[in-house]
C-alpha cells in the first residue's frame, strides 16, 4: 500500500503532546513492517523545526488558492530513518515560535493556517502521484478529507480520520468559510455546522472512509454524551466505521537499555541501575536521598483533564505518607502558581518545574518509584507505557487507554502492573495511592509487581499491524 500519514506535529521536528510521539513512530514501524507498503509523512514547516536541527531541502514552490487570495506553498523534503517526509512552509503561516497559539489563546488565523495546509496537502498528494490511503490525524488536518471528498471525481483516495482528543475540534465563525473554500450548502446541522460554529473536526468524522481513535476504550468512551464533547450522535451514525487502535510506545526513545539520559542505564534482568536513577533525580531537584521514601513522578499538563485537581486537593497528605513528589509540566498559572509555591514550602519532599525539558522527563520516568496519572480522561496515554518499562509503577484512573494497557494489582496472586481507581475524585486517588505506599514497604511484592510491568510489551509492531489491517478493510471492502 501506497500511505500518507499527515499530522500538524511529528516528532522529532515538532511537538507539543502525544500526537506527534504517533505521527513519528507509526511512519516508521509502517515502513519497517514489510516492503509492500510505503508511508510517506506530510506536515507543516514551522519555525520549530529548523530550531530543532532540522534543514529539509526545498524541491518545489507552488501557488495554493484559497477564498480569493492566492498563497506561496514551498515544499522542502527530508528523511528519517527509513521515512520519506514532506514539510508545507509559508512563512506567513508557520515562522511563528509556537505551533497552534500562545499562552493568551490560540492564533486568531488558524483556520487559514490549516486550511491552507490541506489545500498544500492534496497538491503535494499529486505531485507524490497519488495514494491508497490517507491518514489524516486531529482537526487541523480534517479539511484534507474535506477538499479529496469535493474533489472525488479526480481524487477516488480512501482516506481514514483518526482522533487523539476529542475536546480539540477546531471550531470557527461560520463568516470564515467562503475564506477557506466551503460553500454555504455544506454550513447545515447534517454537514460542518456545530452549535453555530464551523467545525473542522465534524468535516473528518463525516466524510473519512474510516475514523479511528487511539485506544479500543476511548473508542467506547466518545460514543457516550460525557466523553463525545458534542458529537458523540455523529459518531454512534458512524459506529460501523469506527475503530480503536492503541498507540504504541517508542522503545527506541525510552528504553531504559540504552537511554542517553538517565545515570546508570538498566533493564528487566537488573534493576541495580535504577536506584541510581532515583539518586539522580532527586539530586537534580537538591533533594536529600531517602531509600525508604518512594518517590511519586508526574510529566503532564497542568489541567483538570489530567486531575491536576485531585492531586492539589490531597498533596499534603500525600507527602504525610512519606513521599517524595516530583513534577514537570505547565499549564494553568493556578496551577503553575500553586505547585511553584508546594516546592518552597516543603523543600525537602518536593521537586517543581514547571515548563518541560526532554532529559529531565526521562529522569523522571527512571528515577520515581510511581508515576502519576489520575486523568478524568484520556484517550491513550503513553506515560503509563514508558513506565512499566522503567520498572516504574503507574497509578491510573480507569479511562480510555489507561484502562486498557494498566490492570490494579491484587497481592493475593500477584497479578497486576499497576494501581487503578474509577471515580474521578480526590477520595479514590488518594485511596489508592495509600495502598501503593503500603505495598511499597513489602520489597517481595513490589519486586514482583515490577516484573509484570517490565514483561508488557506495547512496541509499536503490534500498533502497526492493526493500522495496516484497518488500511486493507477500507480499501477493499
Amino acid at each position: 500500500m501506497k500511505i500518507v500519514l499527515v499530522s500538524p506535529e511529528v516528532a522529532p521536528f515538532a511537538k507539543t503532546g502525544g500526537l506527534a510521539d504517533v505521527s513519528g513512530a507509526l511512519p516508521v514501524a509502517l515502513n519497517n513492517f514489510g516492503k509492500a507498503h510505503k508511508c510517506t509523512v506530510i506536515m507543516p514547516y514551522y519555525k520549530l523545526v529548523q530550531k530543532n536541527g532540522f534543514k529539509p531541502k526545498l524541491v518545489r514552490t507552488e501557488r495554493i488558492p484559497l477564498g480569493n487570495n492566492q498563497f506561496n506553498a514551498e515544499i522542502f523534503f527530508g528523511r528519517y530513518e527509513n521515512t520519506d517526509v514532506y514539510f508545507i512552509g509559508n512563512d506567513q503561516f508557520y515562522a511563528r515560535d509556537q505551533l497552534y497559539g500562545t499562552p493568551g489563546g490560540d492564533y486568531p488565523d488558524n483556520h487559514l493556517r490549516f486550511a491552507f495546509f490541506a489545500k498544500a496537502v492534496v497538491s503535494v498528494i499529486d505531485y507524490l502521484g497519488g495514494a491508497d490511503i490517507v491518514h489524516c490525524n486531529d482537526w487541523q488536518s480534517a479539511l484534507v478529507i474535506f477538499y479529496l471528498k469535493l474533489l472525488e471525481k479526480e481524487h477516488r483516495i480512501k482516506t481514514l480520520f483518526t482522533i487523539h482528543n476529542m475536546a480539540y475540534q477546531g471550531l470557527f465563525d461560520p463568516s470564515l468559510a467562503q475564506s477557506i473554500d466551503i460553500p454555504p450548502e455544506y454550513f447545515s446541522m447534517d454537514t460542518l455546522e456545530f452549535y453555530g460554529k464551523l467545525s473542522f473536526m465534524k468535516a473528518g468524522i463525516l466524510y473519512a472512509d474510516a475514523v479511528s481513535t487511539v485506544s479500543k476504550g476511548y473508542a467506547k468512551e466518545i460514543l457516550t454524551p460525557e466523553f463525545g464533547c458534542g458529537l458523540d450522535g455523529l459518531l454512534r451514525s458512524r459506529l460501523s466505521s469506527l475503530y480503536g487502535i492503541l498507540n504504541g510506545a517508542d522503545y527506541n526513545e525510552w528504553n531504559p537499555k540504552i537511554d542517553k539520559y538517565i545515570a546508570k542505564n538498566f533493564d528487566e534482568h537488573n534493576l541495580d541501575g535504577k536506584t541510581e536513577c532515583k539518586k539522580d533525580l532527586l539530586k537534580a531537584f537538591g533533594l536529600k536521598y531517602d531509600a525508604k521514601k518512594p518517590v511519586l513522578g508526574l510529566v503532564t499538563r497542568l489541567a483538570e483533564q489530567k486531575g491536576i485537581d485531585l492531586i492539589a486537593e490531597r498533596i499534603e497528605q500525600m507527602l504525610d505518607l512519606g513521599t517524595y513528589f516530583i513534577l514537570l509540566g505547565t499549564g494553568s498559572e493556578k496551577y503553575n502558581n500553586l505547585f511553584s509555591e508546594l516546592a518552597k514550602k516543603h523543600h525537602g519532599s518536593v521537586g517543581v518545574r514547571i515548563g518541560f525539558d526532554n532529559s529531565l522527563a526521562h529522569k523522571i520516568e527512571a528515577g520515581s518509584d510511581m508515576f502519576l496519572m489520575p486523568s478524568r480522561y484520556e484517550p491513550c496515554g503513553l506515560n503509563q507505557m514508558y513506565s512499566l518499562k522503567y520498572g516504574t509503577v503507574p497509578l491510573v484512573r480507569a479511562t480510555g487507554g489507561l484502562d486498557d494497557t494498566i490492570e490494579d494489582f491484587n497481592p493475593a496472586n500477584n497479578k497486576g502492573n499497576g494501581f487503578k481507581f474509577v471515580e474521578a475524585s480526590a477520595e479514590a486517588f488518594y485511596t489508592t495511592l495509600e495502598r501503593a505506599v503500603n505495598l511499597y514497604k513489602d520489597k517481595k511484592k513490589w519486586l514482583a509487581l515490577q516484573k509484570n510491568g517490565l514483561k508488557c510489551d506495547f512496541s509499536w509492531n503490534k500498533s502497526a499491524g492493526d493500522y495496516v489491517e484497518l488500511f486493507e478493510k477500507i480499501l477493499f471492502r
